[in-house]
């Protein structure tokens, strides 16, 4: 495991990812914590605190709870599939096949914000306005360590908002690049991004990361930043951890948690999270969309997990939003009246074909 994350497991059998050493609290848990404080970094009103060596940052983030501070330690986000604690997958190559033409042509004003690896250029939008506004904002490059060899989770981003496109084929995308190539991230980099889309909400967030908190709680943190994001339509991942423990941030209330279905859609994914917090599935086995440019991949493939499940029901609810706004979308989308439900994993929401 890196040098920079550290598996701690308070609970037996609960373990967690974190940043070793660090800290998240806002000003007054960052002088609540002073006395124990090595150093410490500002940004958009959340604190990144690194601890003094010996410190144990899961007891001190309790205890500062307690005392009635929002406060987290540092927990490391990764991309779904892959990473410390479920099962893993890879892409593969596939045929190109076309984006679907859209009921009505040109682009409409459905934004959705995509916080994951980054975008690379792709036919399916390269001569879209939005690409070129932003295109080296947050880049989705194949090789970032410069090993010669793909990036574990290089394309994440990509693949995702190529199975948003399918959906949604006139909506505007969003790339916030908060996750490596290796589909590693974190809460402070996440929270960073969030309070960027504050200025401009988009209709829809796809959030196909997260982990596991070191409690099982939810981190105030996030929470409140999520919260601020009210008129927007939150849709994560419930992770591949084919089990029912809590992933965030997609357990948290008010937030579209997705299970993945298999190739039929009939049955959970083997690898798929499950659970009374989850509210939606769909497809998110050997699911077909736009990639990089690397080596054996021209630019489309096939891949599993719930990150491309979560994708989907992100498109769903972003085609919905053309005539409703977010909440109204994600209501009709995720309505058990017009589509059947499956214990534990949600309403179904179909792929597109």
């Amino acid at each position: 495991m890196n040098a920079d994350i550290k598996r701690v497991e308070p609970t037996a059998g609960a373990p967690a990812l974190i940043r070793p050493g660090q800290l998240l609290a806002d000003a007054a848990g960052a002088a609540a914590v002073a006395r124990w404080t090595a150093a410490a970094a500002e940004a958009d009103g959340i604190f990144r605190i690194r601890l003094s060596p010996g410190v144990d940052v899961c007891d001190l983030s309790a205890t500062v709870r307690d005392q009635g501070y929002p406060a987290s330690p540092n927990h490391v986000l990764v991309g779904q599939p892959l990473f410390f604690g479920g099962p893993a997958s890879r892409p593969f190559p596939s045929p190109a096949f076309p984006l679907p033409e859209a009921a009505e042509s040109g682009e409409d004003a459905v934004t959705v914000a995509v916080a994951d690896t980054g975008l690379a250029a792709h036919p399916w939008w390269c001569e879209r306005p939005w690409f070129w506004e932003q295109r080296r904002e947050a880049p989705d490059p194949p090789d970032s360590d410069g090993d010669g060899r793909l990036d574990v989770q290089a394309g994440h981003g990509t693949f995702v908002t190529g199975l948003i496109l399918r959906s949604a084929p006139t909506a505007r995308v969003r790339p916030l690049r908060v996750l490596n190539g290796h589909g590693v991230g974190d809460e402070a980099g996440l929270l960073r991004a969030l309070a960027r889309l504050r200025i401009d909400p988009p209709q829809v967030l796809n959030l196909s990361l997260g982990g596991h908190t070191y409690d099982d709680r939810p981190s105030p943190l996030l929470e409140a930043a999520l919260a601020t994001l009210a008129d927007t339509a939150v849709v994560a991942c419930a992770g591949n951890t084919a089990s029912d423990r809590p992933f965030w941030p997609a357990a948290l209330p008010g937030v579209i948690a997705v299970a993945a279905l298999d190739a039929a859609e009939e049955a959970r994914a083997p690898f798929s999270a499950h659970g009374p917090w989850v509210d939606a599935c769909a497809g998110g086995e050997w699911t077909a969309s736009a990639f990089l440019e690397h080596g054996a991949f021209h630019g489309y493939a096939r891949w599993s997990g719930t990150s491309f499940a979560t994708a989907v029901v992100s498109g769903a609810i972003a085609e919905a939003c053309r005539s409703r706004t977010p909440k109204e979308a994600a209501a009709h989308v995720l309505d058990p009246v017009r589509t059947r439900q499956i214990p534990d994993l949600g309403v179904v929401v179909p792929a597109p074909r």
